[in-house]
């Protein structure tokens, strides 16, 4: 009788660590999914312009409190841009979202809703100052990457007289 109960509750723990796995990737799949349905609603072809020279390159990030991963494949054509919530291959930069599950979304949105000009990368500073988002590798292509995502210059953020 106690082998089956071992068995029981074995399958039990499984289960529940399936279950918070998938959880924690569909948590990374609908940011995913938000960044390229911003970028293509709202974003502006003028940054991606300047990606010329690193076509193709994959900078990753990883959300470290979901442990998952989103690769960004860039591009200098915005209706080719791409996200995919998987490990990168070769990537040739890395930022690492150091900050609590609760305030990954937050983060990432204040980043977004920047305008995509010299102030609006200052406010990526406030992140990375205290640790709550560091950058490996080329921060020349970090920077090129978030320009892209940032969609603040839109006329949907534009004050209304």
């Amino acid at each position: 009788m106690d082998n089956i109960t071992q068995i029981e509750d074995t399958n039990s723990i499984e289960r529940e660590i399936r279950a918070e796995n998938l959880v924690r990737e569909t948590k990374v799949l609908n940011i995913t999914r938000l960044a390229m349905i911003l970028v293509d609603l709202f974003g502006s072809d003028e940054p991606f312009k300047k990606l010329r020279k690193i076509e193709g390159k994959e900078v990753e990030m990883y959300l470290k409190e979901l442990n998952g991963y989103i690769t960004f494949t860039l591009t200098s054509d915005r209706n080719n841009f791409n996200c995919r919530a998987e490990r990168a291959k070769d990537p040739i930069a890395k930022i690492i979202v150091n900050v609590e599950e609760k305030d990954i979304v937050r983060v990432i949105s204040n980043i977004i809703r920047s305008k995509s000009n010299v102030f609006g990368l200052m406010k990526l500073i406030k992140y990375i100052l205290p640790g709550k988002v560091k950058i490996k590798g080329s921060i020349i292509a970090v920077l090129k990457l978030v320009r892209c995502l940032m969609i603040g210059k839109h006329e949907v953020y534009k004050k209304k007289k």
